[in-house]
């Protein structure tokens, strides 16, 4: 039976969703204040820049996936994009659903497989996608899912962890496997959905290598800003064919 990464663990790929809803079940409650906490604060700037380097124009329809609490959903919208949110952890999506409402927004929520997209080819001007790559089973079929349904001249962003600069990886590591699973006991009552974030890190594909990625789910003119030394990276790349 083929495995899939898990953190560290090689699960079977069937599996591996299911372990991944439980992890975002059990932090949903508490997963915006754990941002701030073990970003301290940057993830609001990360974010910020994502939708920067998106340049939505009013009237632009804009998919983004894994849009867990809405950060990037709620900013796009104040754009005046069209924007259409999913995800395919029902707590999450709720949550971003109702602060969307809290907000005085009412917006497409579709819980789904970003795997598989139940939307028809060509029909977004732009996809995005915060922190949510890394825990997909098969990343080439996402990646290609998502290129599949932008239009003609539509780009896709990718915002996630990725290949911290050498010099700081030492200290990276101490704060990502023994300050990260700390602060998810105390504030969220779950050490071990923290260690799973540190691990996952681990795992994802580096700057060129996901950059090689989306080229070869066959979009164009691929680029990436490594953000706080690389601690985040933000990859776009474009739908030209």
């Amino acid at each position: 039976m083929a495995k899939a990464d898990f953190g560290y663990e090689q699960v079977p790929e069937d599996e591996k969703a299911g372990r991944v809803g439980q992890v975002f079940d059990s932090v949903a409650r508490r997963y915006d204040l754990m941002n701030d906490l073990m970003s301290l604060g940057l993830h609001r700037a990360w974010k910020r820049f994502a939708i920067s380097i998106a340049r939505v124009r009013p009237g632009e329809r804009v998919l983004d996936v894994a849009t867990g609490s809405g950060d990037l959903a709620r900013s796009l919208g104040e754009r005046g994009a069209d924007v259409w949110m999913t995800d395919v952890n029902y707590s999450m999506l709720s949550r971003g659903r109702d602060r969307m409402v809290d907000a005085g927004r009412v917006l497409p929520a579709v819980q789904c497989d970003a795997e598989r997209l139940p939307f028809p080819e060509r029909t977004f001007d732009c996809v995005t996608i915060a922190f949510g790559l890394r825990n997909m089973t098969h990343k080439e079929r996402a990646l290609a899912e998502m290129k599949r349904v932008l239009r003609l001249g539509g780009r896709l962003l990718v915002l996630e962890f990725s290949r911290v600069w050498q010099p700081l990886a030492k200290a990276y590591d101490v704060y990502s496997f023994r300050v990260l699973p700390w602060l998810g006991e105390r504030v969220a009552g779950d050490a071990t959905a923290y260690r799973y974030l540190a691990e996952s890190i681990r795992m994802h594909p580096d700057q060129e290598t996901l950059a090689s990625m989306m080229r070869g789910a066959g979009l164009e003119q691929v680029e990436y800003f490594n953000l706080s030394a690389g601690v985040v990276a933000l990859h776009r790349g474009w739908k030209l064919e």
